[in-house]
């Protein structure tokens, strides 16, 4: 049995691993083995990045070394498990499952809501520590998300809270209310914060304000289960289960603009990093589309069929690239490149729909959770990998002055 199939022994020993792999080779799965001799332990962490889990390794890096950190939750009572409601086994749990539970900070911290808690994970140093425990409150974690400083952290409730916890203190600086139902969504724009619900609101708040002002944002007929903000600040993109994609900017309390064109739930939202007003959005089963869309100008461009559930999307900061995560029925990760929508990668491992999707602060690695119980790490933009902006017709913002 090879290092990162070993699963019987209560410590963790995390040890990631390199595969080398010919370049040619674009498509990794992190639970296939290689021989011992293409091997080397870059890390081994002794210390578990989240209580009492269990070893197993390799996660994949399409660039150069296919590279795998894969922690799996050992099923115990006592030892924390991922919450039943992210263990996937019908249709009819992809809406209420889609809420995110991980997010990783810009001083490398990664956070973790399973059940009613809430941990931090050092990326730097490995230590763990439990932020915080909503069961007091009989209340579960339902979405974390880091302000971009990465100083404090939002955490969405079931019971339709939002508290705001300062993660160096370990304290909870305040608890917002206003929602009538659970909170699934989350984004900061600087000192405020836009929380989407299932009662169909967003709220924007200025934490710094007590009690804060607030801004209800109503559009949507069904739940808010995706929200981004532009880079410059200005637009906020929203993602609902009424198959709605709607744009707000940063005064007006109605859409400035909304897009029918999928078939199914939009959790799946990013706007692009390289190209001022390019926003990109993934549907659900009904639709399994990837669209992407001009919104200085409110013009639908090119699409594609991914052949699956769309749970997240996220672009490189170092290319133009985006990497997708997938559900029913295929559970994969793919990477595109844009404006050409080319394949580069497609990454498999999890054995359930990749419900979470965060980035690290340097923009080269992810990390995805599924229903599956793993929390799994890949290399998947390289700063070295940069390539030159498209010329290419499609991409019409190159004709935008």
């Amino acid at each position: 049995m090879s290092c990162w199939e070993q699963e019987s022994k209560p410590c963790l020993i995390l040890t990631p691993m390199t595969v080398d792999t010919p370049s040619s080779h674009r498509t990794h799965t992190a639970s296939s083995g290689t021989p011992s001799s293409q091997r080397e332990c870059l890390l081994t962490m002794k210390s578990p990045p989240i209580p009492s889990l269990l070893s197993v390794t390799k996660v994949t890096n399409y660039c150069v070394h296919p590279e795998s950190l894969h922690a799996r939750f050992p099923r115990s009572r006592s030892r924390f498990l991922m919450p039943q409601s992210c263990r996937m086994t019908s249709t009819s749990t992809w809406y209420t499952s889609l809420t995110k539970h991980v997010d990783w900070s810009a001083g490398n911290l990664l956070s973790v809501g399973l059940g009613a808690c809430v941990y931090l994970w050092s990326a730097c140093t490995s230590q763990v520590t439990r932020l915080c425990d909503l069961s007091v409150d009989g209340d579960s974690v339902t979405s974390v998300c880091w302000n971009e400083r990465g100083s404090l952290v939002a955490v969405g409730t079931h019971k339709g809270f939002v508290q705001i916890w300062d993660a160096a203190g370990g304290r909870k600086l305040t608890s917002l209310e206003g929602h009538s139902a659970r909170v699934g969504a989350l984004a900061w724009n600087g000192e405020q914060l836009s929380s989407g619900s299932r009662d169909r609101v967003i709220l924007q708040r200025d934490v710094r304000t007590p009690p804060p002002v607030e801004r209800r944002l109503q559009g949507h007929r069904q739940e808010v289960c995706g929200l981004k903000w532009s880079p410059d600040h200005q637009h906020l993109a929203s993602g609902g289960n009424d198959n709605k994609l709607l744009v707000w900017n940063s005064s007006s309390l109605l859409p400035v603009q909304q897009y029918s064109d999928h078939l199914a739930a939009v959790k799946a939202i990013a706007w692009s990093p390289h190209q001022h007003g390019l926003l990109a959005s993934g549907g659900g089963t009904a639709d399994r589309c990837l669209r992407f869309w001009n919104t200085l100008t409110g013009q639908a461009l090119q699409s594609t069929d991914t052949g699956s559930q769309v749970c997240n999307l996220a672009w490189s900061k170092h290319a133009n690239e985006l990497v997708s995560t997938h559900g029913y029925s295929q559970n994969q990760i793919l990477v595109w490149k844009y404006p050409s929508l080319t394949q580069v990668a497609k990454l498999t491992g999890h054995s359930y729909r990749v419900l979470y999707l965060a980035v690290s602060p340097d923009g080269e690695a992810i990390v995805t959770g599924a229903g599956d119980e793993t929390l799994r790490f890949w290399n998947v933009f390289s700063k070295t990998r940069c390539t030159k902006e498209s010329k290419s017709v499609l991409n019409l913002f190159t004709r935008i002055r």
